[in-house]
């Protein structure tokens, strides 16, 4: 019964943009040294990072990337990816080209030869994929997202005038 298949997924889609949404307006607190409180960038580093580690922390950061995700994406252990980013590493030249293409960016950029070209405005990281999924749904779909968040952000613009 795909028409009934095609509905759940929808359905699940819908919910899982209402919750991002939702955690996006209003942020849950943290208790927690690592999930955003204290240490929100994980484990203090116990050595300065290197001009090109700060780069591809900052690159994947914008991008909104686990060292996981990154790992996983040029065909490396979190671990390998993590050296890169804390200490001096030897990298291979087809390696650079594999995280140049992963952060889209060009191995020039990545390795401090050439300035940054400017980032297309809107969301980054995570949201911006969302964004993108929507694009894909019926322009009816996007119609309800759109009157969702519409509230959503009217609401918290009242809460901050208000108080």
């Amino acid at each position: 019964n795909l028409s009934s298949l095609r509905k759940k997924f929808l359905t699940c889609r819908l919910v899982t943009l209402w919750l991002v949404f939702v955690q996006a307006i209003y942020p849950i607190p943290c208790n927690s040294l690592y999930d955003g409180g204290i240490m929100a960038g994980g484990r203090p580093a116990k050595f300065e990072r290197t001009a090109f580690g700060e780069r591809l922390t900052k690159l994947r950061v914008e991008r909104g990337l686990s060292q996981a995700q990154l790992a996983e994406a040029v065909g490396f252990s979190q671990q390998a990816y993590a050296g890169w980013e804390r200490s001096t590493t030897a990298l291979r030249p087809d390696d650079i080209v594999k995280l140049a293409k992963a952060l889209s960016v060009s191995t020039d950029e990545l390795l401090g030869c050439e300035a940054p070209k400017a980032r297309a405005s809107g969301p980054a990281g995570r949201l911006r994929r969302v964004f993108d999924s929507v694009s894909g749904l019926s322009r009816h779909q996007q119609q309800k997202i759109a009157d969702t968040l519409e509230t959503l952000i009217a609401g918290q613009e009242a809460r901050k005038t208000g108080s």
